[in-house]
């Protein structure tokens, strides 16, 4: 009877789907059972209807922003999925130090997460971050601290608890500055050693470009100074810049709400560690773009032996100011870099790797004795640097230095409508996919609201883009060009230009260099 009940069962659900959907709805499989060829635009069968949440457009994407009561600027920006993204980013970082000794943003960043009032040791901050399947970081930058944890949503309390007692009540004892005294000592000579001199040559143009001002001051530690910089420095320092009215707390995955009432329960009339200072000196300096020349002249030929060694190079950059990051000119210029573009001779490519980037076509396609040409751009709060990064065997250094120079002067020449329109949508890809990770979005708010109270919009940057046209770089190149040119370089540099010649070939009509007759060659 049972077996009867089932068979019957079946047949009562096979004529119900034969109503529903047609013969053409069976197709017979060799194990001979049959399945319902459901299209893809229906629902399937016999499964509950889904319920969906429902989000407004641009609630989807707003960037919900407060001010406590004691100035600081909570951000939050709505992610779903268990894990969130919350720190601390501080208007301090190396262009500050002009008053004082440098190097303090760089040991503030090495013992971040250090012990604190709350906690004994590093170890213990990292095991009460595990339980939330946690993770921390410190990063400074020439502008800008930050201190940053991902960890599961749930766990949200705790990390705001613990993120307020790192900043603001780090113990710095004489064992972990030691510590921090040699982890910069080995850093310094790594930055010296390692076969990738970008670091060392984003160093060299900055302090060349602001001689001893603001960006230009160094991020990394002197030598001089590292035995220098104690805790009493570093109170005296974080007294002045690391106050509510510099700070965003930033949160990625969460509800804005809940980060609010976190942020009054710990970052509100929490006392720090160094105390209250009556009246806060802070540096205003804005930056002062003077142009010059860096260089170091250095035996590169062991710098990467081995199986595979890299032939020994010298490295050029050569750089022009562009403008702030808070000027309407800084859409044109991020475009004109993307349209510069660049990399190395030997990486791997085509259409989406840059390959068609005037780098590529101009100057490694044409050149094959280039080892690498690249576009930079670093933009602040009031200034900017449009560099390009160039390598080459030391005998060809001068004529490396031209096809550069000749390269800044086309930038003001005419703009083909498919490069650009090529360069804008790159531009936006890239845009669009790194806002694709939870902790780009952190920084890119964190950073945003840090600047300029208020955050612009992935879609409102797409426009902005879009709306750049042919005359707008040609525009920003010709501006950049009126000013004097800062150089960096490292290397065997017999074959350099002089710094005179490399200024008269970025005010020329070519971009050559002057011509020079020698009796010897």
């Amino acid at each position: 009877a049972e077996s009867n009940m089932a068979a019957y069962i079946c047949r009562f659900r096979a004529l119900r789907r034969f109503q529903k959907y047609g013969l053409s709805a069976y197709r017979k499989y060799s194990s001979g059972s049959s399945y319902p060829n459901v299209p893809l635009s229906s629902p399937l069968p016999c499964i509950p209807k889904p319920v969906f949440a429902t989000v407004d457009g641009e609630e989807r994407y707003e960037t919900r922003i407060t001010v406590l009561e004691n100035g600081m600027q909570v951000a939050s920006q709505n992610k779903f999925g268990q894990f969130c993204t919350v720190g601390i980013l501080v208007n301090s970082g190396s262009r500050h130090e002009a008053k004082r000794l440098s190097g303090i943003s760089h040991f503030i960043e090495k013992l971040a997460f250090s012990s604190t009032a709350q906690f004994g040791s590093k170890d213990e901050i990292l095991l009460t971050l595990e339980k939330h399947g946690g993770i921390c970081d410190c990063q400074t930058s020439r502008d800008t601290t930050m201190y940053a944890v991902s960890a599961e949503t749930k766990g949200l309390d705790t990390v705001v608890s613990l993120l307020s007692d790192v900043v603001l009540q780090p113990r710095l004892t004489d064992e972990e500055l030691e510590m921090t005294r040699m982890a910069i000592r080995f850093e310094l000579e790594d930055l010296n050693m390692r076969p990738d001199p970008e670091p060392l040559l984003t160093e060299m143009i900055h302090a060349a470009a602001y001689r001893e001002n603001t960006v230009g001051l160094s991020r990394y530690t002197p030598s001089e100074n590292i035995d220098k910089i104690d805790q009493k420095l570093l109170h005296s320092y974080m007294q002045t810049y690391f106050i509510p009215e510099r700070m965003v707390l930033a949160g990625v995955g969460v509800e804005h709400e809940q980060l609010v009432n976190c942020a009054r329960k710990y970052l509100l009339g929490v006392s720090p560690v160094w105390g209250i200072a009556k009246q806060a000196d802070v540096d205003k300096s804005v930056a002062q773009y003077t142009g010059g020349i860096s260089k170091i002249e250095k035996d590169m030929s062991d710098v990467s032996l081995g199986p595979t060694p890299i032939p020994e190079l010298t490295h050029i950059m050569i750089g022009l100011e562009s403008c702030s990051f808070l000027e309407d000119d800084f859409i044109p210029f991020a475009v004109l870099n993307m349209m510069m573009g660049g990399g190395g001779s030997f990486s791997a490519g085509g259409p989406g790797k840059g390959m068609f980037t005037r780098l590529y076509l101009n100057v490694l396609n044409r050149h094959h004795w280039m080892y690498n040409a690249t576009s930079y751009h670093h933009s602040y709060e009031d200034t900017g640097l449009l560099c390009i990064h160039a390598s080459a065997d030391p005998r060809q250094v001068r004529e490396m230095v031209e096809i550069i120079t000749r390269e800044f002067i086309l930038m003001s020449g005419a703009v083909g409508e498919m490069e650009l329109e090529r360069a804008k949508t790159q531009l936006k890809s890239m845009l669009m996919m790194n806002l694709e990770s939870r902790p780009v979005i952190f920084e890119d708010v964190g950073r945003q609201v840090l600047a300029t109270g208020t955050r612009k919009l992935p879609h409102e940057l797409c426009n902005l883009i879009n709306n750049v046209k042919p005359n707008d770089i040609k525009r920003v190149a010709t501006k950049m060009l009126r000013n004097k040119p800062a150089v960096a370089a490292l290397g065997d540099l017999t074959e350099l230009p002089t710094y005179e010649h490399i200024q008269a070939a970025l005010t020329s009509k070519d971009g050559r260099l002057p011509r020079i007759y020698r009796l010897f060659r």
